[in-house]
């Protein structure tokens, strides 16, 4: 998609003057963790994790299957490579689905709501995972979330979102003493749930 205004730059190129080649090459920069995983239902958890190197690469099958296995080592798994989806818990998705979307190495990985409708004890593993990934693989980590506080946890800087314009943009210190109304509301509405698990 075209942005309607403005620009859009990575690694200080505009990318709405690349063509067609020159914006895939861009993209392969970019790894992406879909909010409901987005696993392929009838691919196995290897055949999922190696679909971008199959698809982008000219790696041999040895090499393949030991990248597959190195990445979902990395986040903990060291199995279960011939399970499908279905069988699966959604912690384990989300660890499928990261290894998916880290497995060619992407300089950048976008998270789209990735503790959306988690258990509080998943959510907090996927936390983990997200920081993990962010310190060892040294990425650059964009994460969309309505999560405040997994974004005050893991954020080094947070741009907040309203009405479709960046109405703060911070680190989580400078957010949480923000005045902006509707960060507000979300601080409060943070602050009271937190007082009803204590209460």
């Amino acid at each position: 998609m075209k942005p309607d205004a403005g620009r859009v730059f990575i690694d200080g190129e505009d990318i709405n003057q690349l063509n067609f080649r020159q914006l895939a090459q861009t993209r392969l920069k970019f790894g992406m963790l879909f909010q409901n995983a987005a696993l392929f239902d009838d691919m196995s958890v290897y055949e999922n994790v190696a679909f971008p190197l199959l698809e982008h690469t000219q790696l041999q099958k040895s090499e393949i299957l030991e990248k597959v296995r190195s990445t979902l080592a990395t986040l903990g798994m060291d199995g279960g490579l011939d399970k499908f989806p279905n069988e699966l818990s959604g912690g384990m998705k989300k660890r499928v689905a990261l290894a998916r979307a880290i497995v060619r190495e992407p300089s950048v990985l976008l998270y789209d709501e990735p503790t959306t409708g988690l258990d509080p004890v998943t959510r907090t593993t996927v936390d983990e995972l997200i920081e993990t990934l962010k310190r060892e693989l040294k990425l650059t980590s964009i994460v969309i979330s309505h999560d405040l506080a997994s974004a005050l946890t893991l954020a080094d800087r947070i741009a907040f979102l309203y009405s479709g314009k960046i109405v703060f943009f911070g680190t989580a210190a400078e957010f949480r003493v923000s005045d902006h109304p509707e960060i507000q509301k979300f601080l409060n509405a943070e602050r009271r749930v937190a007082a009803s698990f204590q209460g």
